[in-house]
C-alpha cells in the first residue's frame, strides 16, 4: 500500500519544482514576438478584407437586399472591383511589401512587372499578423467563389455561374500576381530579369505553402 503522506510530500515537490521552471525569454526575443503581433497598418487591413466579405456577405443575402439580379451584379462587381484596386495598389505593398503592375516599354510592348521588397530594406512593410491576414484573404475568398461556382453549375443558375465567374476571375488576378511577387521575392532576383510561367509557379510549391 501507498503511504498517504509519501503522495502528498511527491505531489508537493512536483508543484514546487514546476513553480520554479520558467519560460525565460531574453528582451530582444520579447521585443519580436510583440512586433510581430502588433497591426502596424490597421486601416490598411481593415480594407483588405472588408470589399471581399461585402461582396461574399452580399451574394449571399442578395435576394433579401434585391430581387434585381441586374443591381446585385452590379454592386457585387463594384465591391468587387474596389476589392482589386485596393489590394493590387495599396494593402500588397503596405501588409507585405509585395507589388505588380503593368507597363509600355519603349518598342510598345506590355511588360508585367512584379516586384518584391527586401524585409531588411523595408522597415514600414507589416508585420508577421498583418502577413497572415494578407494571404488568408488573398487565398479563402477564392475558394469561397469556387464553391459558389459549383453551386450554381449544379443548380443550373446561369445568370449567378456568370456573376460568379467574373468575381472569381477579379479575385484570382491578385491572388497570381501576388504568388508571382513571392517568387521574385524567394528567388532573390530583380524583377525586371526574372519571369515564370505558370507551370513553373506550380513546380515551386514552397512558394505557395511557405507564405504563413
Amino acid at each position: 500500500m501507498t503511504d498517504p503522506d509519501f503522495v502528498v510530500a511527491s505531489c508537493q515537490t512536483m508543484a514546487d519544482d514546476t513553480e520554479d521552471v520558467e519560460l525565460d525569454m531574453t528582451p530582444d526575443e520579447q521585443e519580436r514576438a510583440h512586433a510581430s503581433s502588433v497591426i502596424r497598418h490597421p486601416l490598411a487591413s481593415f480594407f483588405h478584407l472588408f470589399f471581399r466579405v461585402i461582396a461574399i456577405v452580399t451574394y449571399l443575402f442578395c435576394d433579401l437586399i434585391s430581387e434585381n439580379f441586374a443591381s446585385c451584379f452590379v454592386l457585387i462587381i463594384t465591391l468587387l472591383s474596389f476589392d482589386f484596386w485596393s489590394v493590387k495598389n495599396v494593402t500588397g505593398r503596405l501588409l507585405v511589401g509585395l507589388r505588380w503592375w503593368n507597363q509600355i516599354d519603349e518598342d510598345g510592348k506590355s511588360l508585367w512587372v512584379f516586384e518584391a521588397k527586401k524585409t531588411s530594406h523595408a522597415n514600414n512593410i507589416g508585420t508577421e499578423a498583418e502577413a497572415r491576414i494578407f494571404w488568408l484573404g488573398l487565398i479563402i475568398c477564392p475558394l469561397i467563389w469556387t464553391f459558389f461556382f459549383f453551386t450554381s453549375l449544379f443548380s443550373l443558375k446561369i445568370k449567378w455561374l456568370s456573376l460568379v465567374v467574373a468575381s472569381f476571375s477579379l479575385q484570382v488576378a491578385n491572388l497570381y500576381g501576388y504568388l508571382r511577387c513571392k517568387a521574385v521575392g524567394e528567388d532573390g532576383q530583380p524583377p525586371a530579369t526574372r519571369s515564370l510561367t505558370g507551370q513553373q509557379l506550380l513546380q515551386c510549391p514552397d512558394i505557395i505553402f511557405g507564405i504563413f
